[in-house]
């Protein structure tokens, strides 16, 4: 046969199943790691996380329920965790099957519904059903050696996967029956046709595992669960041809704790302004629900002729305030934890589903080198403003188009308020106290006067908040907060601004004239520009000060 027709054949081969890669961890030569999961949520963390399988933790998806981990979740009400599990996840699944959920009969029916549903493997322990969790005070009793035998060989006449492991969890050391039972059991279930053993411990040191470890001598695969024993280093593990090892519940713990604490700090605060930077934003929880491939198939399937949001990011300015670091680049490309801080503009308005980047660059134009971002040049940059650097990209400002100074840093749920917004112009207003504003004083705060001024009760009114005037000269006593330099308009809302735009230029005020000066103008008009409002969680950067903070808080 020929070098081509082998590696074809090689090619062709199929991928195997998520049992086959399972078997393909306990066969491993090198350690290999599984991580717990409970939910659909949790696998996929646990898999983004790097982990090459799951172990569907009975304590865990029992907790999850809010039941005891003493069988009282059902088989069949487990399967259903495992199904939305298995299909969240393209890593294998090792279900923690307790007892296997009654007799040789039930466990053969279960491991037919497993391999239904891809799950890649089950652990059963040789316990008396219903079972006591294994750390807990009560009865360990065991269950019959030959009976257990028995249960393992029904399971394996019932696999549908040839690839399928039954993973047999020995429990005699847990029970307090000593060593010589805990090898004595492993060795008949191997006989039975078990794919590997879990030998399981409750003391504080892996003493008794290693120990048995040496005397199994790697009959077949040995599976360890480290939770009291944690401290014990891994390499210690690889050292006595452990084949795997489960974390086995620290998702969940980690769970417990992290909602107590936010529950319990919303509780007291009667406010979600402590918590909001130390959860995950809800772009993160739409990202590992798979939005973005939902959008993708709506575009595929539902053929929508709906315009995608774009950007044009006004950054063609040196900074005066910045000159000792901006010899050779803008102020946009300064660097910000090892990214310029276009960047990272540019990677919020990607995150928010903004794609369609265009960059009005003027000084050192050709330092502004970002990836798929479209460049154009302000070249009278020196002696105009920004509705000049904004005319240079203005057959950009269609319909549903985001509007931003090049300078500024913001945290993610922001631009999210814009793109929920329907409104034609919307302008981001931080709400911040005039007190606020004396004690980070700003070189060329946007000040605005609105409608309304900002309470926390602002938002139960369905009346939209409109802007009256924007002016640096307004005092921080009148100011109802400050434009942070992002706004978005709708494809009425970017008519007006052209026609502004073309006013200006007409009447001889858009060269000197800046984005205040356009939205002053659209509001004297009596076209609504809306606010929202924001409290902090966002800063430009003028000067060397603003970079250190920003580099510090961002």
């Amino acid at each position: 046969m020929s070098d081509n027709v082998v590696a074809f054949a090689r090619s062709a081969e199929p991928e195997p199943t998520k049992a086959g890669k399972f078997r393909g961890l306990l066969e491993s030569p090198d350690l290999e790691f599984i991580m717990e999961a409970h939910n659909g949520l949790s696998a996929k963390i646990a898999e983004e996380a790097g982990f090459k399988g799951l172990w569907a933790s009975g304590l865990s998806i029992s907790t999850a329920l809010g039941v005891r981990d003493r069988n009282e979740a059902s088989w069949t009400q487990v399967l259903e965790v495992l199904e939305f599990m298995s299909d969240a996840t393209e890593v294998p699944i090792l279900l923690d099957g307790d007892t296997g959920y009654g007799d040789f009969n039930n466990f053969r029916r279960l491991v037919r519904k497993l391999c239904q549903r891809d799950i890649a493997a089950v652990c059963i322990e040789d316990k008396i059903f219903p079972k006591t969790n294994s750390f807990l005070d009560g009865d360990q009793s065991l269950a019959d050696v030959e009976e257990f035998c028995g249960k393992i060989k029904a399971g394996k006449d019932s696999q549908t996967d040839d690839s399928f492991s039954i993973v047999a969890r020995v429990e005699a050391l847990i029970a307090g029956w000593g060593m010589d039972e805990a090898l004595k059991r492993a060795e008949a279930y191997r006989a039975a046709g078990a794919d590997a053993i879990l030998i399981h411990s409750k003391l504080r040191v892996a003493d008794e595992i290693l120990a048995f470890a040496r005397e199994w001598d790697n009959r077949c695969p040995l599976v360890i669960v480290p939770t009291t024993y944690y401290a014990t280093p891994t390499n210690r593990y690889r050292d006595a041809d452990i084949s795997l090892v489960i974390w086995a519940n620290h998702n969940l713990r980690t769970s417990i704790t992290a909602m107590r604490k936010t529950s319990r700090q919303i509780f007291e605060q009667e406010t979600l302004i402590g918590v909001e930077d130390d959860i995950a934003t809800l772009r993160d929880v739409f990202a590992i629900a798979g939005n973005s491939e939902l959008a993708e198939a709506e575009r595929k399937y539902l053929l929508s002729d709906r315009q995608e949001t774009n950007a044009v990011v006004l950054a063609a300015s040196r900074g005066s305030a910045l000159t000792a670091v901006t010899k050779d680049k803008p102020k946009c490309m300064l660097d910000l934890h090892g990214e310029p801080l276009l960047r990272r503009l540019t990677r919020s308005f990607n995150a928010a589903g903004i794609r369609d980047i265009t960059v009005v660059c003027g000084y050192q134009a050709d330092a502004v080198d970002l990836p798929k971002i479209r460049k154009v040049t302000n070249e009278a940059y020196e002696a105009s403003g920004e509705i000049e650097s904004l005319a240079c990209a203005l057959d950009r400002v269609t319909d549903s188009c985001v509007i931003s100074y090049g300078d500024i840093v913001f945290r993610d749920f922001i631009p999210d308020l814009l793109m929920d917004s329907e409104a034609d112009i919307a302008l981001i207003v931080d709400a911040a106290s005039p007190e606020m504003r004396r004690a980070t004083p700003k070189h060329t705060a946007d000040l605005v006067t609105c409608s309304r001024p900002y309470s926390d009760d602002v938002f139960l009114d369905e009346a939209p908040i409109t802007l009256r005037h924007m002016d640096p000269e307004l005092s921080p006593e009148s100011a109802h907060g400050e434009w942070i330099g992002l706004a978005k308009v709708s494809g009425a809302g970017a008519r007006h601004i052209h026609e502004e735009v073309a006013a200006m230029r007409t009447d001889g005020t858009a060269t000197q004239a800046g984005l205040p000066d356009l939205f002053n103008r659209l509001a004297a008009r009596n076209v609504a520009v809306e606010v929202i409002y924001v409290v902090g969680h966002w800063m430009d950067i003028n000067d060397a000060f603003d970079l250190a903070r920003a580099r510090n808080d961002f």
